[in-house]
């Protein structure tokens, strides 16, 4: 049985309300988060993506995050998540560059034992699987809630996840975390203990707006920012800039007649996406667009042409970190595919 969406629907004619002109269209860009799928709540594979990536924005390449889309449906169960991969690549071979790279799902809870999915993840991704996602983001109260099938409490505090963990670090592989600010302790243990593991914090670390928490609420914002200190301390941590459109943060333009300008978005996230920078500087922070998850609240134009305003005060290096370099190093993306001209004059 199909499980309700905690996301918002995206409704196309809705977005087309609002227009606005691209923001330095010449500035190259790695979306280094989106998802593709095909489920009964809507369809995004990659003939939606490549409209969305073709609207204006210079976007070279992007980066694909688990959901579960394509598992096998027989075999050993630890090994169903490889026909992910296998479906993302196929549905992607009309523009290879997106995704250029895959974050894969291989259950962390099996320790040392994940060693063969990884290799069987590795050996199908054509070169392509950067890094592992678990479903871990989870809260007491039900109202926060950002996945169909939400996470039970404790799965970052494993010794399995550890070592799990730990042999994704082996394989050269990234390690991607989603969790609420609630849990922040959680994955700055995690980074502690495994200096060798490159963690990246997704959704800005995961500040919340909902249930028991308000997104302007000076303590809620207090709360995230010194839980998030503890991470960026850490040398091993990056961040994701994004994921605003999350049911979990609060912010409710899906509400509005007319979808939002970037302007109202870059005003609205601004003490987030500051904060983001003055702990992890612009040299571990990338901007992601989390689509089509945030696309029931905001089109792909709008979003970057808000982090565009959001990064406009900066220099040309520190810009291009966020909107590539940063998540090109992490993941192992050819700096070419971003510095090489396709035409247009780069920043």
């Amino acid at each position: 049985m199909a499980l309700a969406s905690p996301h918002h629907t995206v409704r196309e004619d809705w977005l087309a309300l609002v227009r606005e002109e691209v923001i330095d269209p010449a500035q190259p860009i790695f979306d280094c988060h989106h998802h593709l799928w095909d489920r009964p709540e809507g369809r995004y594979r990659s003939e939606e993506l490549a409209a969305d990536i073709g609207d204006g924005h210079d976007l070279r390449a992007s980066l694909y995050v688990q959901c579960r889309t394509g598992y096998y449906e027989n075999g050993p169960e630890a090994l169903r998540p490889v026909g992910e991969v296998r479906t993302i690549l196929d549905w992607g071979r009309a523009q290879p560059q997106f995704p250029v790279g895959l974050v894969a799902f291989a259950d962390l809870q099996l320790g040392a034992d994940v060693r063969p999915v990884l290799d069987a993840l590795i050996g199908t991704g054509e070169g392509r699987v950067k890094g592992i996602r678990n479903t871990t983001a989870w809260h007491a109260d039900p109202a926060v809630r950002s996945n169909p099938r939400p996470a039970p409490d404790g799965l970052l505090r494993t010794p399995a996840f550890y070592e799990g963990a730990r042999a994704v670090a082996e394989a050269g592989l990234c390690l991607d975390v989603w969790a609420y600010q609630s849990q922040l302790s959680e994955v700055a243990a995690l980074a502690r203990a495994l200096p060798e593991l490159t963690v990246v914090v997704d959704h800005c670390g995961g500040p919340l707006g909902i249930g028991p928490y308000r997104i302007n609420d000076a303590a809620c914002f207090a709360d995230w920012r010194s839980a998030l200190a503890e991470v960026a301390a850490l040398p091993n941590t990056r961040i994701k800039i994004g994921g605003f459109g999350l049911s979990v943060m609060g912010y409710r333009y899906a509400d509005a007649p007319q979808p939002p300008h970037s302007e109202i978005l870059a005003a609205d996230w601004q003490p987030h996406v500051a904060a983001c920078l003055d702990l992890f500087g612009a040299e571990r922070a990338m901007f992601e667009s989390n689509f089509p998850v945030d696309k029931g609240q905001f089109g792909y134009r709008t979003l970057w042409n808000a982090f565009k305003r959001l990064a406009a005060d900066l220099d040309a290096s520190a810009r291009d970190d966020l909107f590539w370099r940063t998540a090109a190093r992490c993941y192992g993306i050819d700096d070419t595919l971003f510095t090489t001209s396709t035409g247009r004059t780069l920043s």
